[in-house]
C-alpha cells in the first residue's frame, strides 16, 4: 500500500482518501475546527506526540474532495508482546474515530481504515467514538466505559448552586482548609503529584517526555492547574481546551490531598478557571462503570453518558480486555501499588506505552 494514498475511486468528483503529510496539518485542524463531532483529541498534533514519546506507528487519513478535506480519521498501531496489536483511534485518549461532513467520506474513511487493519494484521481495529454510527452498526461494541459532560454557566454562584449539596460542601472544606490554585503550574509539580496519583491506583505512568510533549504542541490550550496546601503540591491536573469546552484530563492528588478535599477543590478551581476563559461545557472524561471515579463524577451532578467503542475484529476473536477490572490483572495492580515511587516512575513508562 502507498504511502501517500491508501484508496482512490477514480470516479467524478470522487473522494479520496489519504495519509496526513506534515503539510496537510493545518487544513487537517481547520476542519476538525468546523465539525461539531470533532474532539480535541481529533487535533492532528497528537500524531507527533504518539510517535515521539512513545515510538508507535501513526496512520493518520483524511478524505479528500476537489482538493477540500471532508473527513478524518486518527489512528494509530499499537504492537505490545503483552496486550496485542491494535489499529487504535485513538489512543492514549478517551474520544476518536471518525468525523466526516458526508456519509460518503465517512464510509471511505472506514473502509480504508478496515483495509489498513487487514493488511498490517492486527488484532483488532478500535474506534472511540462518542456515538453510535450507522455505518458500522454491526461491529461488535464495547459499553465498559462512559463520558461525563455538562454545560456551564458564565457565573460562578450558578456553577456552584449546581453542584449536589454534598459535594459543594467538599469544595468548601477545601476552601477552608487554605488551598491554593495556580493555573500556570510547573510540569516538574504536575508530574510529581500525578505520577503518584496513579501509581497509588496500580496503573503505570507514561514518561514526563509525554506530558511535556502535549503541553509544547497545544499551547494556551492546554494548562496546568496545580494546587497546593502551605506551599506543597497536594494536587494538580492538566487541562485541554478546545473550543467552548474544557476537558480536566490528566489529574490526581496524593494521598494527604484526600483529608484536605484537594480533588474537588482542584475541580472547582478547573470550572471557575474554565468559566472566565469562556468555557461553556465541562468534560469531566471518562470512567469505567461503577468506579470510584465514576460515583465521584455522579456526585458532581453530571449524568454518564455511554461510549460506544466500537470494534472491528481481524486476528481477535473476541473484543479484547486490557482494562484494569480484568481480574488477571489485579494481582498486578495490587504489587504496583505497593512499588516505591521512584521505581513506578522508571518502570511506569515501559508499561504505559503499550496501554494504549
Amino acid at each position: 500500500m502507498a504511502d501517500d494514498l491508501i484508496h482512490v475511486d477514480r470516479n467524478s468528483g470522487a473522494c479520496h482518501v489519504k495519509f496526513l503529510q506534515d503539510g496537510d496539518c493545518d487544513r487537517w485542524d481547520a476542519f476538525v475546527e468546523t465539525m461539531a463531532d470533532a474532539t480535541f483529541f481529533h487535533k492532528a498534533g497528537w500524531r507527533d506526540i504518539i510517535r515521539t514519546t512513545t515510538g508507535h506507528r501513526c496512520h493518520y487519513l483524511y478524505a479528500e474532495r476537489h482538493g477540500v478535506i471532508t473527513g478524518v480519521l486518527p489512528l494509530a498501531e499499537i504492537r505490545s508482546w503483552l496486550f496485542g496489536h491494535a489499529l487504535i483511534s485513538t489512543p492514549f485518549c478517551v474520544y476518536g474515530g471518525v468525523v466526516a461532513s458526508d456519509l460518503v467520506s465517512r464510509e471511505k474513511l472506514i473502509d480504508a481504515a478496515v483495509a489498513l487493519a487487514d493488511e498490517r494484521r492486527v488484532d483488532y481495529l478500535e474506534l472511540r467514538e462518542r456515538e453510535h454510527s450507522p455505518v458500522h452498526a454491526d461491529w461488535p461494541v464495547k459499553d465498559l466505559y462512559v463520558s461525563f459532560r455538562k454545560a456551564i454557566s458564565e457565573d460562578d454562584d450558578v456553577n456552584l448552586k449546581a453542584i449536589p449539596r454534598k459535594q459543594r460542601a467538599m469544595v468548601r472544606k477545601g476552601i477552608k482548609k487554605g488551598l491554593v490554585a495556580d493555573h500556570c503550574g510547573r510540569l516538574n509539580d504536575f508530574y510529581a503529584v500525578y505520577a503518584e496519583s496513579v501509581r497509588n491506583l496500580g496503573t503505570p505512568v507514561l514518561p514526563q517526555s509525554y506530558y511535556a510533549s502535549v503541553k509544547r504542541a497545544f499551547g494556551d490550550d492546554c494548562e496546568i492547574t496545580v494546587i497546593t496546601h502551605q506551599g506543597r503540591p497536594v494536587a494538580a491536573v492538566m487541562s485541554l481546551y478546545f473550543r467552548d469546552e474544557v476537558h480536566p484530563y490528566y489529574g490526581g492528588s496524593v494521598r494527604e490531598g484526600r483529608d484536605l478535599a484537594a480533588n474537588d477543590f482542584m475541580y472547582w478551581s478547573v470550572m471557575q478557571r474554565a468559566a472566565g476563559r469562556g468555557a461553556r461545557l465541562f468534560d469531566y472524561g471518562r470512567s469505567k462503570v461503577d468506579t470510584g471515579s465514576y460515583h465521584f463524577k455522579k456526585h458532581w451532578g453530571f449524568e454518564p453518558r455511554p461510549l460506544p467503542y466500537a470494534y472491528h475484529l481481524v486476528r481477535a476473536t473476541e473484543m479484547p480486555n486490557v482494562s484494569p477490572t480484568n481480574r488477571k490483572y489485579r494481582m498486578f495492580i495490587k504489587a504496583w501499588q505497593h512499588l516505591p515511587l521512584p521505581v513506578s516512575k522508571t518502570l511506569g513508562p515501559l508499561l504505559a506505552r503499550d496501554l494504549g
